[in-house]
């Protein structure tokens, strides 16, 4: 009984503890969802008023953005108004200058009308004059004919063939007055640049020369630049292609040889056997071939520094060894490199007067004499040779022409021509450029006119261009054309056979027919 009553009270209790603890979670879950109940009521209440704060501030916003639209509609609308009434005000002004312009045309149409009117009327009563003048004129001419014996096409044949004898008077009047004023105006011209030119350019007017003898310390030297039985002369001979002259000329040896290069390898060469005192086959050898190295960059650095002096690029290198070969060349006491450059740099100073291309003016200069380089060594005149050089090399068709006619051979055909021959001729023309002394040049001038004018028939002679061009004016009663061929022929001849003189000498022969009238 006991022991049911405890198991009673075990189970009772049992229920009694799971009853308080339901009721106790009970009441615990009462008071979470209680407090669920508050935080959800908060949220809620919280989310409806960001509600209506959102849709206050939407509906602000959207009140603003409905009061802009409306503010910028009415100032479109405004303006687009303003521009209807000033389009307007244009449309009526454009209105009223039309009715205007009509109005105005409508006077004229009735003017014009009321002209054509008038002018139909004048031409009528214009016909019926010229119709009275033209039978006037008829009458008169039947009584000028009559009176005249001749018809009027023979009358008006006559008139136009005075009218035109007159005209061809007057008209050779014309061109030969402004015949005479071009060739005024471009003989001022051209000496004005001549002049000028010459005043631009300083050269200098004594020129290197070539020298073709070498001096000796002593007569000594001269056996032992023989040698034993002639071995050093002739190895020297063998070597340089050079001709020794040893005779009785004291403490010289004389070097003669057609090419200035090698005469001028065999000097230095000579001279510095003749420092160093060892003379002998193997010595000559060795000091020739150094001397050969050197001379070949000395000519080199020639021409590359006459380009340069010129201001003239891109020339060949072989035209460039050609260039420096004319260091070693004479054309009567001028070296031909010097005459070079100073024919270069006159051209180029002709050509930029003149408003041509300075540059290829100069390259013509420069190159005009580069055939005298080898033209002991082929034949033909060095104007061609330096063509053909010049053309081989590449050089443009107008220095190539500028070079075979600078010696007139050929005429000159463009300005860049006449230009080299002018600067050439300046430049060998100018005193002290070639050895010639004073008395020498003024006797061969005095010459050249004297043998002119020992001729018959001739009136006037005259040595000009510094003796390069004898003019002979004839008589024209005592001279006819055909006489002046063989004229010019004699003169030329007669001064080849009694004078010595530089370069050529050009002989022109003029005969003028001059008639004069006075006009009273």
């Amino acid at each position: 009984m006991s022991y049911a009553w405890g198991i009673v009270l075990i189970i009772g209790g049992t229920l009694f503890g799971g009853l308080c603890g339901y009721l106790v979670r009970q009441y615990w879950l009462g008071r979470r969802q209680k407090h669920l109940d508050e935080q959800a009521a908060g949220i809620l209440s919280d989310a409806r008023k960001e509600a209506e704060t959102i849709k206050k501030e939407a509906i602000l916003q959207a009140k603003d953005t409905l009061f802009q639209m409306k503010a910028d509609f009415e100032r479109e609308t405004k303006e687009t108004r303003k521009e209807l009434q000033n389009l307007e005000k244009r449309i009526v002004q454009k209105e009223e200058n039309l009715d205007k312009k009509s109005e105005t045309l409508d006077k004229r149409e009735a003017a014009l009308a009321k002209r054509e009117k008038l002018s139909v009327q004048q031409e009528k009563e214009l016909q019926d004059q010229q119709k009275q003048l033209e039978t006037l004129i008829e009458s008169h001419r039947r009584e000028l004919e009559n009176l005249s014996g001749i018809s009027t096409q023979e009358a008006k044949e006559m008139l136009i063939s005075s009218i035109e004898n007159e005209a061809r008077h007057e008209a050779a009047l014309m061109v030969k007055r402004i015949e005479t004023e071009a060739r005024e105006t471009a003989d001022r011209k051209a000496k004005d640049i001549i002049s000028l030119a010459i005043q631009r350019y300083a050269g200098d007017y004594v020129a290197e020369k070539t020298v073709s003898v070498v001096s000796l310390p002593n007569e000594e030297m001269k056996g032992r630049i023989i040698g034993r039985e002639g071995r050093n002369i002739r190895a020297i001979e063998a070597i340089t292609g050079v001709d020794l002259i040893i005779d009785d000329t004291p403490e010289a040896v004389i070097l003669s040889g057609f090419n200035p290069v090698r005469r001028e390898v065999a000097r230095i060469s000579l001279e510095r056997l003749i420092s160093d005192g060892r003379i002998h086959p193997a010595r000559i050898e060795e000091i020739v071939e150094k001397v050969n190295t050197e001379i070949e960059t000395s000519i080199r650095e020639a021409g590359e520094q006459a380009a340069f002096d010129v201001g003239v690029h891109g020339i060949h290198p072989e035209l460039i060894k050609f260039v420096g070969k004319l260091k070693y060349r004479t054309s009567y006491a001028q070296n031909v490199l010097q005459h070079s450059r100073e024919v270069s740099f006159l051209c180029g100073i002709m050509a930029a007067e003149l408003g041509l291309n300075e540059k290829q003016a100069k390259r013509a200069g420069l190159l005009h004499d580069i055939g005298k380089a080898i033209d002991h060594e082929m034949e033909g005149t060095h104007a061609t040779i330096g063509a053909d050089l010049a053309r081989r090399y590449g050089e443009s068709g107008a220095v190539v022409h500028a070079i075979a006619a600078h010696h007139e051979d050929i005429p000159a055909e463009d300005v860049i021509s006449v230009l080299v021959q002018a600067a050439d001729a300046l430049s060998g023309a100018r005193p002290g450029a070639r050895k010639e002394l004073l008395e020498t040049y003024v006797k061969r001038l005095e010459d050249l006119e004297r043998i002119a004018t020992s001729f018959n028939g001739v009136g006037k002679a005259y040595a000009i261009q510094a003796g390069r061009e004898l003019r002979i004016i004839v008589e024209s009663t005592s001279v006819n054309d055909a006489d002046i061929v063989m004229l010019s022929r004699d003169v030329a001849r007669r001064i080849e056979s009694e004078l010595t003189y530089p370069g050529q000498i050009k002989v022109t022969v003029i005969r003028e027919m001059r008639s004069v009238e006075f006009a009273k």
